[in-house]
């Protein structure tokens, strides 16, 4: 079966975005020099998935930043609502996470990156998520969309590493527990 890899940044206060999805906060940082191992971690991934949320936040970016195929999961968007040229490269899926995975798993897809809050949050209840790599940023939002929420049962975690960084941010890569 597919696996789910998570590598978000998250406020101190566990916030990865805004109410509105801002990501303002994350350019306070003055973080020159350090490598946080984005362009390793979607190295081995082959397939990306996201909320139309995070879909809206990343094409306010300009470039589009993601080098592998992406999927959006959404109720209500369709393959028409993906920009011209991002087609063929990205589109849109109804599936509920196990479906999906089931689906990628078919297509020959075994690592997939999970991004964004909620489809975050599905994705740990419904057990799809293998690793997780949090970069925690040194400022308090006070509100926010959680990465993390009320959960049904407990999610024990493995620490694998923690790095501090000179500009205070810190990455914790953990392991799920099965």
């Amino acid at each position: 079966m597919t696996t789910g890899h998570i590598m978000m940044a998250m406020s101190l206060d566990g916030f990865v975005a805004r109410p509105d999805h801002s990501l303002d906060w994350l350019n306070k940082q003055a973080t020159q020099g350090e490598d946080h191992g984005f362009a390793a971690f979607q190295g081995r991934m082959d397939v990306i998935i996201m909320g139309s949320g995070s879909l809206r936040t990343v094409l306010g970016f300009g470039d589009w930043p993601y080098t592998i195929p992406c999927i959006v999961m959404s109720r209500t968007m369709t393959d028409e609502d993906i920009p011209e040229d991002l087609r063929g490269r990205v589109e849109v899926s109804k599936l509920e996470p196990k479906a999906l995975m089931g689906s990628l798993d078919k297509r020959g897809l075994k690592r997939a990156y999970v991004d964004g809050g909620a489809v975050i949050r599905s994705f740990i209840q419904a057990g799809l998520v293998e690793e997780m790599k949090i970069t925690v940023v040194p400022i308090l939002l006070g509100d926010g969309i959680r990465i993390f929420d009320s959960n049904d049962t407990d999610i024990d975690l493995e620490l694998v590493t923690s790095t501090p960084f000179p500009s205070g941010l810190v990455d914790l890569e953990y392991k799920v527990k099965r």
